[in-house]
């Protein structure tokens, strides 16, 4: 008598998993380059605060141009996700690298930024899809390590200036190498089991973003969360170098870099874990309990811009570990609540939309520094985490939230 064949087994997810996240975390040293120099290049030129304030909204600006041209033509979801991945990092560095050949206060720094993250919308999407492609009942854990990567990766800049030295052109030079690695590093990454590749655009996909009720408030909580998000990383170098002033004197720049590469390097690890409790406890559970702590430390840390540097830096460590812990689990709950087919479309649109946001807060913080000093200049990004609260809290309560985390929600 004959039987049934055996099922084939699961491929092995540990080398391209770990490319995936090596080449992520190479790929994102780009995004924060020219931020985390700015102290360095005001050392040789006058940068002033609204340039400075360019050199990371051009990067949101471009990475906003370049997720709506592909969502447009479905790119994420139609072309092999390795090559847009690897042609989109070489550009990228191409880009970081040619900032070395103007002044300083160049106002075509700019342009160049923007044309860095107009790539990084073949990067930072694609390398989410290219992850969920070999989920299986993980997926909050798998789009978590990814995200680690991604915030270890922006974090990386900082770590390079103060290891050498505070020399801004080295660090761009280290940072477009490293980059450049691992966009050729992803090239031995093969699609994995659970990816589906459209076969065209329709541009239905788009409209869900809106029209699914849960998805809608799944990205709302994304919305809270990149309110608060990209607008600390990017300020928080220079709101530690004011506070720092007082008792470290000249070496104030150098320890606001060591101490900003922590608290944003730490959120890796902690994504990760946060990707793990979430699989188990649920993604709603996980996200608004981030969300609370991140929100009232940006509310509160201002109450210890003059207090003894080490209570200082240990509320920047708990609002470094919080703000980005839940990065991946908006990501996740999306690609869970969406067609295969449209994974890729949703979550460039749920991006595209976020850095749109971030636009607004990365100014506001420096406009609030200028009226009330920058010991108060993060508290108006406590609003963000209270909306996305309460989007995901709205979210758990809809039936459609069984979708989620294997019906954990």
């Amino acid at each position: 008598m004959s039987g049934a064949a055996p099922a084939a087994p699961a491929p092995s997810r540990l080398l391209p998993l770990t490319l995936i996240v090596v080449a992520n975390l190479a790929a994102m040293s780009l995004w924060f380059s020219a931020t985390a120099v700015v102290p360095a290049m005001r050392l040789e030129a006058e940068i002033p605060p609204e340039l400075a304030a360019w050199f990371t909204g051009g990067v949101q600006i471009g990475f906003v141009a370049g997720t709506l041209i592909s969502v447009v033509l479905g790119l994420s979801d139609r072309i092999e996700g390795r090559l847009l991945f690897c042609a989109s990092t070489l550009t990228a560095s191409a880009a970081n690298l040619a900032i070395l050949a103007l002044p300083p206060d160049s106002w075509a720094i700019v342009g160049l930024r923007f044309a860095t993250g107009m790539c990084m919308a073949g990067i930072y999407p694609v390398g989410m899809r290219l992850a969920a492609g070999w989920a299986r009942a993980d997926m909050g854990l798998l789009v978590g390590l990814l995200i680690g990567a991604l915030t270890v990766g922006s974090a990386a800049p900082h770590l390079f200036l103060a290891l050498g030295g505070l020399d801004w052109r080295l660090t761009l030079g280290v940072g477009s190498a490293v980059a450049a690695c691992g966009g050729l590093a992803i090239l031995a990454v093969r699609e994995g089991p659970a990816s589906r590749r459209a076969t065209g655009f329709d541009p239905r996909y788009v409209l869900r973003y809106w029209t699914d009720r849960p998805v809608r408030y799944a990205n709302f909580g994304y919305l809270g969360h990149m309110w608060e998000l990209y607008a600390m990383w990017a300020w928080l170098s220079v709101f530690l170098t004011a506070a720092f002033s007082a008792t470290a004197g000249a070496d104030a720049g150098l320890h606001a870099a060591l101490v900003t590469f922590a608290a944003i390097a730490v959120g890796g690890p902690s994504a990760v874990l946060a990707g793990y409790a979430a699989d188990r406890l649920g993604r709603t559970v996980v996200t608004s309990f981030c969300m609370a702590i991140s929100g009232g430390c940006a509310l509160l840390i201002g109450l210890f811009f003059d207090a003894p540097p080490v209570l200082l830096v240990a509320v920047v460590l708990v609002w470094g570990l919080t703000v980005a812990a839940d990065s991946a689990q908006f990501s996740a709950s999306v690609a869970e609540l969406s067609t295969p087919e449209t994974v890729g479309t949703m979550l460039t649109l749920q991006t595209s939309v976020g850095f749109m946001l971030t636009l607004a807060t990365i100014n506001l913080v420096p406009w609030t520094a200028e009226l009330f000093g920058w010991r108060w200049a993060f508290a108006p990004l406590a609003l963000g985490p209270a909306f996305g609260v309460w989007a995901m809290l709205r979210l758990r309560a809809m039936p459609e939230s069984v979708r989620i985390a294997g019906g954990r929600r």
